[in-house]
């Protein structure tokens, strides 16, 4: 399987905790695709989507933007989550906060140009921030609900952010998690409302033009006038739509496809065994699969029944049915275990012990008006071709029928499953989230009120529709606070999370990658983590693309 960043393709965030880094001063970008003399390949990539194209190309739609973020559209800096946080300049050759971190100011790079040939300048960099001022719709991250206060251009190539408090945990979202679009496109009429614009034809500064695209696959070339000088290397990638996670497989199998991004169940024997010199797999711990509740709901609204079904559900064994135990199971406290163990108050997890309690489900149920007389019935939303998804739920459905909740699991193609979350249209939906460097990027897209949307609009990551002042303010407050004093903040969201069960965290989602070494050199790997290597995760996608070089 594979999740959006907001839904269904698996495009999950990040894993070591470190802070941003005060400044930045390092140029261009390194690595294995050096040269542009590759033999011509194409790259084939195989990631479940669950749906056929659109062929919208829009980097703030997050239906679209894994297709364009980071093929078409580039940020100012790419942080390295696997890597301590490490950056990498891009739009941008360097970074500097104030010493009270409410300023931030970057200095752009000089002779980029957008791939219609026009230059890339600091304006562009102001007009795309504040176009998410104005359209909030577009503003992903909750940047300008966290305390942004302004952006403007100071000098011919430097952009400034102005935060009413010390801000530098947002330089994640800011600098890597931000794509910069052409002004020159986006402010005419022919855009109309950006939030609604498909942007058939994007016109960005990244390594990549589309050259075609239809419902079933989508053709990437190289941008010739690609601002690193011999790359791309690889100069044609083919991104088929496949809506199961068989037929991606098994492309992945024969070695039609290099480079994959979902769940294989029986690895070692169903894909390396098939070419055990060249098929490998690296994956990397980093969020949490979880159920969501919509608490907006008159049922799943009752903490009891949340706290009911997070003790009924027996984790480690979902893991093991579903994902093949591939991923491990999770806990409540939503702190991924080993990658963040630094951050995990094992106090509070023993406190309140979710260990699988049939008893205490049933005590709880009763607390709620539910009984084997009168059983529970209750919806979840899935994508319909995630099969390891289908295989933790069919497993999660079993045990809550333990005690008395009827669970009628309903697969729906990718589109529509993204649209009933984003507009709260469910009961409880199975989804992942994207995560950052700490486990406090997770928690925020989770709990955020910043984040989320009244029934019938779009939330951006907080589907569940939490909101409490309280929580904002300890969300807001981790910003300016000290290291210490960021881990007593976490230890307070886990409370939340254990005693209010916005979500049950499942399992802890891996990062898929599945890659061929026959026809191309430069993959990442556990000894070389230079990204999160699926091919969802963005910006981080463009990174392994540029690292390409095709064998000759």
């Amino acid at each position: 399987m594979s999740t959006t960043r907001f839904s269904t393709w698996r495009r999950l965030g990040a894993t070591v905790a470190v802070a941003a880094a005060t400044a930045l001063t390092v140029a261009g970008c390194s690595g294995g695709g050096a040269s542009a003399s590759g033999t011509g390949q194409a790259l084939q990539i195989a990631n479940v989507a669950g749906t056929t194209w659109t062929c919208g190309f829009n980097p703030f739609n997050p239906n679209d933007n894994q297709l364009s973020f980071g093929f078409n559209y580039e940020p100012l800096v790419y942080v390295d989550t696997l890597k301590n946080s490490a950056q990498t300049p891009m739009l941008a050759t360097g970074a500097q906060w104030s010493s009270d971190y409410k300023t931030l100011t970057f200095t752009m790079r000089d002779g980029v140009k957008w791939s219609d040939g026009k230059p890339l300048t600091a304006a562009d960099v102001v007009f795309t921030f504040n176009l998410l001022k104005k359209y909030q719709g577009l503003d992903l991250n909750a940047v300008w609900t966290s305390g942004l206060q302004s952006v403007t251009q100071s000098g011919s190539n430097q952009v400034v952010f102005q935060f009413d408090k010390a801000s530098q945990p947002y330089f994640y979202y800011i600098a890597d998690q931000t794509p910069i679009v052409p002004q020159h496109i986006w402010s005419t009429s022919a855009v109309g409302n950006p939030v609604n614009f498909a942007d058939k034809t994007p016109v960005g500064s990244g390594p990549y033009k589309v050259a075609a695209c239809t419902p079933q696959n989508i053709q990437y070339t190289a941008n010739p006038t690609y601002w690193q000088p011999g790359k791309p290397a690889v100069k044609t990638v083919n991104y088929p739509a496949y809506t199961d996670n068989g037929p991606a497989n098994q492309d992945l199998a024969s070695g039609k496809a290099a480079w994959g991004g979902q769940f294989i169940p029986s690895i070692d024997k169903y894909y390396v065994a098939k070419d055990p010199a060249n098929n490998h797999y690296w994956l990397a711990p980093t969020t949490n699969v979880s159920l969501a509740f919509n608490l907006k709901h008159p049922i799943t609204g009752n903490v009891a029944v949340r706290q009911a079904i997070a003790y009924a559900i027996d984790r480690n064994q979902v893991a093991k049915v579903g994902e093949d135990g591939q991923q491990p199971g999770a806990n409540q406290s939503g702190i991924v275990s080993p990658t963040f163990d630094s951050w995990l108050d094992k106090s509070l997890t023993s406190q309140y012990d979710y260990t699988p309690n049939q008893a205490k489900a049933e005590q709880l149920l009763a607390q709620a008006g539910y009984s084997a007389s009168k059983p529970l019935k209750l919806t979840v939303l899935t994508v319909s071709g995630y099969t390891d998804w289908d295989a933790s739920l069919a497993e999660i459905k079993q045990e809550l029928a333990k005690v008395n909740i009827d669970l009628t699991v309903q697969d729906l193609a990718g589109d529509t499953y993204n649209s009933r979350i984003y507009t709260g249209d469910f009961d409880l939906a199975y989804i992942a989230e994207t995560g950052g460097p700490t486990p406090y990027y997770e928690l925020r897209q989770e709990l955020y009120s910043g984040n989320t949307a009244p029934l019938g609009q779009n939330a951006t990551t907080n589907f569940m529709r939490f909101s409490e002042p309280a929580v904002d303010k300890l969300l807001n407050d981790y910003a300016s606070a000290s290291d210490a004093e960021q881990h007593t903040i976490v230890d307070q969201l886990q409370q939340v999370m254990l005693t209010q069960v916005p979500v049950v965290p499942i399992t802890e989602s891996v990062n898929w990658f599945q890659y061929s070494t026959k026809s191309f050199t430069g993959w990442p790997s556990a000894s070389d983590p230079y990204a999160m290597a699926a091919p969802y995760n963005i910006p981080d996608n463009e990174q392994v693309l540029l690292h390409l070089t095709p064998k000759k």
